[in-house]
């Protein structure tokens, strides 16, 4: 019996998608419930799971096409699950082999791979020093991949580097590219012998994947609507070092988390946010919307390009509760299983472009928002204390906002209480 795998509803307002990764190649069997195909959209990554056991015995939609919610993208041949496990008769179907593969007796067979599964190995964390370890910038970088109706031959074994952990986006990178192969050239309309004399000089053409092209929109939409503004100001983390590192073994053997830097700064946005209501406030429709909760969204690169998972009413979460929950969209983002209601509706972004030792930046803000604060590295300097020149380790703090809605002396007066809030941070656990 044959049966339709079709585009699922993803999301509110989303009507197309492009189809990214098959995990399973024709002639191969499924599980019912196992993940089957990797989709894209403008907001998130999603998996499609098997609807029955079976063999996928078709391909409509290849990866890096596009198609329409409800749309027929591949076909199953329904079986048993005895047949589906490889015990029954329709096992017996061979998989059609490369050219490689049928030789004449005596040939060499070369090695068959299957389509690479995808990249899960991208980066995002919050919990430790954002030297090392932090939220995200503005890049993302795809995942090369062969279409899975294709056979590869190859003789490399893939790599088996652990990925970091890290939670902000990674430098930008081509995505669907098919690599150049080594030892081929691009044709040229050059005189041979002049590409030698040059050098070789490539160009790959990529088509930019939807999440991609939405957060390209979004960017360009807020450079255009908003009339954006950057204050800055700096932050002596001593404080907040020594907490840490006098609690982290603590911390970490009653909740099974490691006491970050994220937890601080979403609790001290919390706190400038309560005395700056514009803040955390937007612009809908010529009137101003002033919000009574905190959805603090936290930018992570994950394994197809920056997404913004929501802390949904932050100011009732504990130093636990944030970093578990960061940590879980950490990790999701890397196997690009975030759903796309958790990336949606935050009333303020944090962002931290110190992972790559950023000392200063001008972030920009995630409309409809109003605001975002940029992290940056830590870095130790001499600065002037009680009178005398000390080392301390200092950050550089930036507030983006629209200053339709926010006055600089409301930007400078919620960078203040950053700053007032992490370098006093029991006066966050006193609320005062």
């Amino acid at each position: 019996m044959t049966i339709e795998v079709k585009v699922p509803e993803v999301g509110e307002s989303i009507t197309e998608v492009e189809i990214g990764d098959w995990l399973k190649g024709v002639g191969e069997t499924v599980q019912q419930d196992e993940d089957l195909v990797v989709i894209e959209t403008d907001k998130a990554t999603v998996e499609i799971l098997a609807p029955t056991a079976g063999r996928l015995t078709k391909i409509l939609k290849a990866s890096g096409e596009t198609a329409q919610v409800g749309e027929v993208i591949g076909h199953l041949d329904s079986v048993d699950d005895r047949s589906a496990n490889g015990t029954g008769e329709d096992q017996k179907t061979p998989v059609a082999e490369s050219p490689e593969a049928k030789k004449p007796p005596g040939g060499r067979r070369s090695k068959v791979s299957k389509p690479d599964q995808p990249d899960s190995g991208r980066e995002s964390a919050s919990d430790d020093l954002p030297e090392a370890k932090a939220t995200a910038t503005d890049s993302a970088a795809g995942s090369v991949e062969q279409p899975p109706q294709q056979t590869q031959t190859t003789t490399e074994a893939p790599s088996s580097e652990p990925a970091a952990i890290e939670i902000e986006a990674r430098q930008s990178a081509p995505e669907r590219a098919l690599p150049l192969q080594p030892g081929r050239r691009f044709e040229s309309s050059e005189p041979s012998g002049a590409g030698e004399a040059l050098g070789e000089r490539q160009e790959k053409v990529v088509p930019m994947s939807q999440l991609r092209r939405r957060l390209a929109e979004r960017l360009v939409q807020a450079q255009q609507t908003a009339a954006l503004l950057t204050t800055f100001n700096e932050i002596d983390m001593s404080a907040v070092n020594h907490l840490r590192e006098t609690h982290q073994d603590d911390f970490k053997d009653k909740y099974n988390v490691r006491l970050g830097f994220m937890s601080f700064f979403v609790r001290a946005a919390v706190e400038a946010l309560k005395l700056i209501p514009e803040v955390n406030a937007e612009i809908r429709d010529g009137s101003i919307v002033y919000r009574n909760y905190f959805d603090i969204g936290v930018a992570v690169g994950g394994g197809r390009g920056l997404v913004v998972p929501v802390l949904r009413n932050a100011q009732s979460m504990s130093f636990a509760a944030i970093e578990i929950a960061i940590g879980d969209f950490a990790r999701r983002a890397r196997e690009n299983k975030l759903k796309p209601d958790e990336l949606q509706g935050g009333t303020f972004t944090i962002t931290n472009g110190g992972v790559y030792g950023s000392l200063l930046s001008t972030p920009i803000i995630n409309p409809p928002q109003s605001a975002i604060l940029g992290m940056h590295a830590i870095q130790e300097r001499p600065v002037a204390h009680d009178g005398a020149v000390v080392i301390r380790p200092m950050m550089y703090v930036a507030l983006s906002y629209d200053h339709r809605i926010i006055d600089g002396r409301e930007a400078v007066t919620f960078l203040k209480q950053i700053k007032t809030s992490l370098e006093e941070p029991v006066r966050m656990l006193l609320e005062v």
